[in-house]
């Protein structure tokens, strides 16, 4: 068979004597490893040369140094290259029947472990990129209340169980385990269905969820948030991409503002969105009207309600999402106003783009 690329020798060379500097070594090594295996496996059976001899060799010395330096053994092959592959099963009768098998199975024995050893150091990675992620551990989320608010008692106050008493059919419960990469429409879709709709295909409880989500929303510019995004649920493999989950209970102060003269302990309630991404961000969106930075007047002789700007609403809105910013969410604000232009739905399309590429679950 005829070679169908070209190992650039030069470049596996200077593995040798350091790492490279578009390329992290575990990279390297995986890379090399893959190349190793798929040779010999190739030319074990079915004769085909990606590398000749001497390219074998320069490929396992720098497979060697670049597992030394991330602190791993290198595979004991015994054989360097395509002529002593051959012999070592000459000399061990494997030449004969179930040959090509037996092959295989030589090459995953001698590289598996190597393998095996770079994809936990892949997994240690990963798990390192969020060490800066959100504080505590995830129990429920009560979110979409449609009509009075629900009241929380704390039932068991060792371990932090909630229990709401009083208007529980108003919202909805998410109690099942979270899963490590965030919480998808499709999970949300099947938690939906197993709890309110258990005889209902994908496609129709999903429509039933969105509905009872949009229930939950009485202003324009969250609707409008809502029915942009989940737009595209629509989309190939809409249903993969994270829920946007609206009118989450962030915290329940039973005292707040209970009389005139009594503010709360506790500013805000609810997170108008919040999205679980698969890189482990909690997100929060915020849609502000008038009432969350100003007094209501009187309204006027022609029915029209004025708000005056109130330095200590501002001061508690901005104090809260610096609490919620250190403990390890981001935090997005639009103004109302600017959701209900005509070209709103394109602005809010345009930063969902953005915010989902930023996102994503990292790769290696």
């Amino acid at each position: 068979m005829s070679q169908l690329w070209e190992l650039d020798v030069e470049l596996v060379e200077s593995l040798r004597f350091g790492p490279l500097s578009a390329h992290s070594d575990l990279d390297v090594a995986v890379a090399l490893t893959r190349l190793l295996h798929e040779d010999f496996v190739s030319r074990g059976t079915s004769h085909d040369e990606r590398m000749n001899d001497e390219e074998v060799v320069l490929a396992v010395k720098a497979h060697r140094a670049v597992l030394e330096r991330l602190g791993l053994e290198p595979p004991k092959l015994p054989f360097r290259h395509h002529s002593g592959f051959f012999d070592y099963w000459r000399r061990n009768n494997m030449s004969g029947g179930g040959g090509w098998q037996a092959r295989r199975e030589c090459v995953e024995e001698l590289l598996g472990p190597t393998r095996q050893a770079l994809e936990d150091l892949q997994e240690a990675e990963y798990e390192q990129q969020f060490k800066k992620g959100p504080l505590g551990t995830f129990k429920n989320l009560i979110f979409a209340a449609v009509g009075p608010k629900p009241q929380i008692v704390l039932r068991d106050a060792v371990s932090n169980e909630v229990e709401i008493v009083r208007n529980a059919d108003n919202c909805l419960v998410y109690r099942d385990t979270l899963p490590v990469q965030g919480l998808t429409w499709r999970q949300m879709v099947a938690w939906w269905q197993a709890h309110h709709m258990p005889d209902a295909e994908e496609p129709e409880a999903a429509d039933g969820l969105y509905r009872r989500l949009y229930r939950s929303l009485d202003s324009l510019p969250e609707q409008t948030v809502l029915r942009t995004y989940c737009a595209r649920y629509a989309e190939p493999d809409g249903f993969e991409l994270p829920a946007l989950i609206p009118q989450v209970y962030l915290h329940y102060d039973p005292y707040t503002r209970k009389s005139s003269g009594h503010s709360g302990a506790l500013h805000r309630e609810r997170m108008d969105f919040l999205l679980l991404a698969p890189d482990r961000s909690r997100i929060v969106i915020e849609v502000d009207g008038a009432h969350h930075y100003g007094t209501k007047n009187p309204a006027g002789a022609d029915g029209r309600i004025m708000y005056t700007a109130s330095p200590r609403l501002y001061s508690e809105m901005v104090a809260e999402d610096r609490r919620l910013r250190l403990a390890g969410y981001e935090i997005y604000r639009f103004g109302g106003w600017e959701l209900t232009r005509p070209d709103s739905p394109q602005l809010i399309s345009d930063f969902f783009t953005e915010l989902l590429t930023r996102h994503k679950k990292p790769t290696l």
